[in-house]
């Protein structure tokens, strides 16, 4: 896995959430081994939220993914989360392995990781931090690069949310698009198990990822899945898998028609334009918060008006929907814009903003 993976040649990863005995995971690799899977991933090691549930066969399980690799040529992945693990995976030789969020987000479990791997050929894809921290995620990339690891990839799996929503874990898409902007060579897979917890949400997922540019995905696959020891509702059979990367459309990175591409980039001109009037807008806007700072001001009133700021969110939601556009979006928007004009008020009010008759 390198940087000349492209969007229309994925990478596909399948396996079970966890190895439960030899027959299921030569059984399941039997099943997947006429599809295109780059890796055939398993868990070992179960790092379960609470005691007394299944937590992984453990290092045993090494030597059948071994059998997979030999038996039906499918590359073996396991998650590793500490120094033990690391150990028994080079024990036996073991080239590829995943760090789990819950690992991710422990700055000194990933370094331990590091240093153990340090110096062995093992490649490295790191899941991010349960936690929506981005700095976090390149983090533990990081500390895997400095000490001389090839991280093939950067896994996407949501977010930890509390309560019960539609997805198990909040996809937060713009954090990988941020660090995909901020690492444009980093592979970036997508976890579509984990984020939905549920198999019936496992091609919406994976779609959205393949629209966003994402270069594959980790799909947890069972050859029975309702008798899975763990995640049941997010596995799905061998034959599930097939039709699910089937009906996945992977798209162009780039336009290649000319005349397509002109106008392409024509929209994005006008794009950018719009852009541009929309900062004037703002900035006229914020002049008109340090106007009504300086009236505050002089009159000795708090800056903050509830009442004014409720009167403005009614008024985003009615022309947000009369303008067919999301009202959430809108509010979140206009949020951002009032943190910003209670700020220069602020700065009026302690008089760090000067008039213009002062400047002269």
């Amino acid at each position: 896995m390198n940087t000349t993976v492209t969007s229309l040649n994925p990478i596909l990863i399948a396996g079970p959430c966890a190895a439960e005995s030899k027959e299921q995971v030569l059984s399941i690799a039997e099943q997947l081994q006429d599809l295109p899977v780059t890796y055939f991933r398993s868990g070992i090691w179960k790092p379960r939220s609470r005691p007394g549930t299944f937590e992984g066969i453990g290092s045993v399980a090494l030597a059948w993914l071994n059998e997979v690799k030999e038996m039906y040529g499918l590359e073996p992945c396991v998650e590793v989360a500490n120094t033990y693990h690391v150990e028994d995976v080079l024990e036996y030789g073991i080239q590829t392995v995943w760090i789990g969020a819950r690992t991710t987000v422990n700055p000194f479990l990933v370094h331990e990781i590091a240093e153990a791997l340090r110096g062995s050929h093992v490649q490295i894809m790191i899941k991010n931090p349960v936690n929506p921290d981005l700095e976090l995620w390149i983090g533990a990339i990081e500390r895997m690069t400095q000490a001389g690891l090839t991280v093939i990839a950067a896994i996407h799996r949501g977010f930890s949310q509390y309560g019960t929503h539609r997805y198990r874990n909040d996809p937060a898409w713009e954090i990988p698009l941020e660090l995909k902007r901020r690492m444009p060579n980093l592979t970036l897979l997508c976890d579509p198990s984990h984020i939905s917890g549920n198999r019936s949400l496992l091609l919406e997922v994976s779609q959205n990822a393949a629209d966003l540019g994402y270069n594959g995905l980790m799909v947890e696959t069972h050859h029975q899945p309702d008798a899975a020891l763990s995640d049941r509702p997010q596995q799905i059979t061998p034959r599930a898998f097939s039709e699910l990367i089937a009906n996945i459309i992977w798209r162009n990175a780039t336009v290649s028609d000319p005349i397509m591409k002109h106008s392409l980039e024509q929209l994005r001109a006008l794009t950018d334009s719009m852009d541009h009037r929309l900062l004037q807008l703002i900035a006229e806007r914020m002049k008109l918060a340090e106007k009504i700072g300086k009236v505050k001001k002089e009159q000795d009133i708090q800056i903050y008006q509830p009442e004014r700021w409720n009167e403005i969110l009614e008024n985003v939601k009615q022309w947000s929907n009369e303008l067919n556009l999301s009202s959430d979006l809108m509010s979140k928007l206009f949020e951002f814009i009032q943190q910003e004009s209670i700020r220069k008020q602020s700065m009026v009010m302690y008089g760090k903003i000067l008039d213009e008759t002062t400047k002269q």
